[in-house]
This record gives C-alpha cells, sequence and structure tokens, in this order.
C-alpha cells in the first residue's frame, strides 16, 4: 500500500535529520525538509526554531511535546502542499472508487421485472433491493466521519471497498430475495464510506480556491453514476441469453480495478494522522516519548462516536443552513433514485419504448451533470478573480451559492416540464430535455451546497456533510419503495406536479443564504 510507503518515508526523514544531529523538538516543530528552509541543519535551525513568528512545541503539565506544522504553507508533510500533480492523481484515484460505489445504486433497477420474477416477489418488493442499498449508506455514514478521523482516510477507503466487493459477489449469487435484500444493504454500509467522507478528502488536499475547481469532478461521479448504470442494465436485461445479475459482475469487475488502484496509488491524506506518524517516528528514533501530537491524544474511536453522534442529528434540527440545504439534496436524491423507477411509466408505458431504450433515456440526465461539470475551470477562474491573490485564501462562503442561485428556479421547470409534456402526441425529446436540465441543476446544487458548508463549518464539516448524507439516503430508500405505487396511484403528471411544487418552494433557498448566510452563521456556534 502506498500509505506503507509514506509512513515509512516520513520515518526516513526523521532518521536522516536525527542523524545530522538536529534536535527532536526542532523536528518536531519545524518542517522536514521545508522550501523555506535555507540555512544547514543544526543549531541554525534550532535558533531559527525559535524566532517569535514561528509556533512553538505546546508542553502540557506532563512535559508532552506536541509535534505541529510550523510553516503550513510549506511544510511538505501538509498535503495541501503536495504537487499539483500528486494531488490531482489522488483526486482521479478517489473519483473512480466513488463512481465505482455509486454505481452500484442503480445498477439492478433495470432487471426489476426480471428479478421480481426469478424470486417470485412483485415489482415495488424488488424495489427493496435499491432502497436497502440507500439504507445502507445511510446507516453507515454515522460512523464514516469518526471511523476516517481515527484510523485515517485511506485504510477506511481501502477495508471498506474490500468489504463492498466482498457483498456484490453475494448480490451476484444471490440465490433468492432474502438473500439478494441482505447483500445489498451490505454493499451500501460498506459504500457508505467512500460516498460520505470524500470531501473531507477533498478539504485535506485543496485550498479553498482549488476546490471550486475539485468539487464539480467529486459531485459527477456522485451523481452521474447512478444514472449511467441502467443504461448498462437496459441493455443487459434486454439481452435473451444474458442473466440480470451480470451487471453485479460488472461491479465487481470495475470495482476491483479500482480498488487495486487505490492500493497502490492512494496515499494517506488525514494530516493529523500524519502528524502521528511523525511523532511516533521521532519517538522510536530518539527514545524520548514526550513526543505526541494531537491526534494520538484524542480519545478512542468510542469516545469519537459519542461526541460525533449527537452532532449529527443535533446539526439538521437547529442548523438552518443544514437543514435547508440538506433538504434540496434529500430532493434530488428522492427524484434521483426514483427515477429508477418512474422512467417506467415517463418513458416506457407513454412511449412503448423497450427496456434497452428506457435505460438509455438516463443518458439525457448524465449528459446534463456532465454539460455543467465541464464548467469546472469557469468555476475556478471566477473563484480566484473574486478572491487575493495569495496561497490559501479564503472564499466568502456565500460566493459558493452561484450555481445553486442560478439553478434552483430551473428544477420546478424542469419537473413541471416533464410532468405535463408526457403525452405520445408530444416528441419523447421534450421529456429528454427536461431530463437534461435535471441533470445541470443536480451537480449545481450538490457543488453548492457542499463548498457552502465546508467553507462555513471548518472543523465541524464533517459532521455537518454526515447529518445531511444519513438523512438525505435513508429519505430517498424510502421514496423508492414508495415510488411505483405513487406514479401508479397518481400517474406522471400529479407525481411530477407535487415534486415541482416542493422544488419551488425550495427554490428561494440559495438566494436567501446569499443574503442572510452570514448572519446566520455568527449566531451558530459551530459556524466559523
Amino acid at each position: 500500500m502506498l500509505s506503507v510507503l509514506q509512513y515509512r518515508k516520513i520515518g526516513k526523514d526523521v532518521a536522516r535529520h536525527v542523524s545530522a544531529g538536529v534536535d527532536g523538538r526542532v523536528i518536531a516543530r519545524t518542517s522536514i525538509d521545508a522550501k523555506n528552509s535555507d540555512s544547514p541543519p543544526g543549531v541554525n535551525d534550532e535558533e531559527k526554531a525559535r524566532q517569535p513568528n514561528q509556533r512553538e512545541a505546546e508542553k502540557d503539565n506532563d512535559d508532552k511535546i506536541c509535534v505541529r506544522l510550523d510553516d503550513e504553507e510549506n511544510d511538505p508533510l501538509n498535503p495541501k502542499n503536495w504537487s499539483l500533480a500528486s494531488r490531482s492523481k489522488n483526486i482521479a484515484v478517489l473519483s473512480l472508487l466513488i463512481f465505482v460505489q455509486a454505481w452500484a445504486g442503480g445498477a439492478e433497477s433495470m432487471a426489476n421485472a426480471k428479478a421480481s420474477a426469478e424470486f417470485g416477489v412483485s415489482k415495488t418488493a424488488e424495489n427493496l433491493s435499491t432502497a436497502m442499498y440507500l439504507f445502507g449508506i445511510g446507516s453507515g455514514a454515522l460512523v464514516a466521519g469518526p471511523v476516517s478521523e481515527t484510523v485515517g482516510r485511506n485504510p477506511t477507503y481501502l477495508v471498506s471497498t474490500f468489504c463492498f466487493l466482498f457483498f456484490v459477489l453475494g448480490s451476484a449469487m444471490a440465490p433468492n430475495f432474502a438473500a439478494q435484500v441482505v447483500c445489498r444493504y451490505f454493499v451500501g454500509l460498506a459504500s457508505s464510506a467512500t460516498l460520505s467522507i470524500n470531501g473531507g478528502s477533498v478539504r485535506d488536499q485543496f485550498r479553498p480556491v482549488k476546490r471550486s475547481w475539485v468539487f464539480p469532478i467529486i459531485a459527477w461521479a456522485n451523481v452521474t453514476a447512478p444514472v449511467l448504470a441502467p443504461i448498462a442494465g437496459g441493455w443487459i436485461a434486454a439481452h435473451p441469453r444474458l442473466h440480470w445479475q451480470w451487471m453485479d459482475w460488472i461491479t465487481l469487475i470495475i470495482g476491483g480495478a479500482a480498488w487495486l488502484l487505490a492500493i497502490f496509488c492512494l496515499p494517506e491524506t488525514y494530516l493529523p494522522l500524519l502528524l502521528d506518524w511523525k511523532a511516533k517516528h521521532i519517538r522510536r528514533i530518539t527514545g524520548d516519548n514526550r513526543y505526541v501530537s494531537e491526534h494520538g491524544s484524542a480519545g478512542s474511536l468510542t469516545s469519537r462516536l459519542k461526541d460525533k453522534l449527537p452532532l449529527t442529528t443535533k446539526f439538521f434540527v437547529t442548523e438552518p443552513v443544514v437543514g435547508v440545504l440538506g433538504g434540496y439534496l434529500v430532493l434530488l436524491y428522492v427524484l434521483l433514485f426514483s427515477f429508477l423507477s418512474g422512467f417506467d411509466y415517463i418513458f416506457k408505458e407513454t412511449y412503448e419504448l423497450p427496456i434497452g431504450f428506457v435505460g438509455s433515456c438516463f443518458g439525457a440526465i448524465a449528459a446534463g451533470t456532465t454539460f455543467i461539470t465541464l464548467f469546472a475551470p469557469v468555476f475556478f477562474s471566477w473563484t480566484r478573480h473574486k478572491t487575493e491573490h495569495i496561497q490559501g485564501a479564503s472564499v466568502q462562503p456565500e460566493f459558493r451559492l452561484w450555481p445553486g442561485i442560478v439553478a434552483a428556479p430551473l428544477l420546478p421547470v424542469a419537473l413541471f416540464w416533464l410532468g405535463w409534456t408526457n403525452y405520445r402526441s408530444i416528441s419523447i425529446w421534450s421529456g429528454l430535455a427536461a431530463c437534461f436540465v435535471f441533470g445541470v441543476v443536480l451537480v449545481s446544487i450538490y457543488i453548492s451546497s457542499y463548498e457552502y458548508i465546508i467553507d462555513s463549518y471548518g472543523d465541524h464539516a464533517a459532521t455537518a456533510l454526515s447529518s445531511i448524507t444519513f438523512v438525505r439516503y435513508i429519505v430517498a430508500g424510502g421514496m423508492v419503495m414508495a415510488a411505483r405505487p405513487m406514479y401508479e396511484g397518481i400517474g406522471v403528471h400529479w407525481t411530477m406536479t407535487w415534486l415541482g411544487c416542493c422544488a419551488a418552494i425550495l427554490a428561494p433557498a440559495p438566494l436567501l443564504f446569499k443574503i442572510y448566510g452570514k448572519r446566520l452563521r455568527e449566531k451558530s456556534k459551530y459556524a466559523k
């Protein structure tokens, strides 16, 4: 694993400095191979470290020496200071992991009729396969953050993805409905780590301005994969000689390739853990046990969960920003996953399309998400223009809302458009165009909400995002079960009208946060 090599490299750097005669206190509070260090190791380094403008090692009553960054802007231990090529590679690998595990959400949707016939259950009952996947992600999101902040991002991704592959294999070989449903829940549970803490990995490596470039890519992987899977699933379900569970085998193949790539290419990016590794090496090499890190001195996983879990539910209830923007994401995910069943009524029944073409209709949403993602350089350029031209310049959180402000009114338009042009006498391209607009809105609201919350809540952002992830997947799972009865009971027109009205109520939210967001943040004890 790359993280093992990373751990050893930190140890070698510490050993090299100790052998050169650098005092352990200097190593603990100055960067290894710091870019601005132009004096030779030794006494000069120690004198430099004592200068007033540099942070001194902190001691507690037990004379513990805390290992921390001395120069946050230049220390190569800080992932934000790694080369752009290295960080881009990390985001590419992470995006592939996200894509594969989000793909699993829509992998079996087009096989609903075949699976229900084979297992002897109704089509509505077979929707439980997708619902349990979503319930698994929602329940796992509560603990994924604290786990990654205890053992690190890298082992969390690798272990959870291995478990994901194991349960995808179980789903592919499921002999009955009960086995399928149980495996699908654990597929979702194992996916929860990757799908809920990826925002933390972006924050680990990128400063605020560059996040405006990276987040559209992460958002694309999160929301496009579930709508690309039905395209392949539709044609597999339509093929007379391919079993419907082939979609699980495809998921297993691309998931296995992504996991192997992550083992060799994905490093640890959680800075507190990297500092803890450095402290361990200093203790080992110098024999002085006074060297500690804040991460190593923090509580166990149990204590972290005890502190974080109540906050997760509290945030959604007491923080207006989290509640409203979270509600927006809940609506979007309800629409996204209810379409897995809804397209049977929107396109298959209305236009009498075969199952392969019904799956291909999801390409319209994917085209919309891809179109807006291509604007990432524009988002970055605009953000760069609006901030100071200095390294690590902060971005006003309300600035992040512009994509959402522009896109929010388009959501009710897209839903009313899709619902009230759903007649055989009207070209199918009208409905596909509405789906394209929905894809644009999906990514726009996603990046606005995530970036706004990360910039607003800082160190509490992981808790806020876990709260949103938990609620949106649990509610979306419930709506997947209600989708078929709803479309059958009130029809496509009124289903889209009801959802469009909900979208219209939420449409002013990004603009209102742009106007009043700063006041709300000032009143919150968790926001920066």
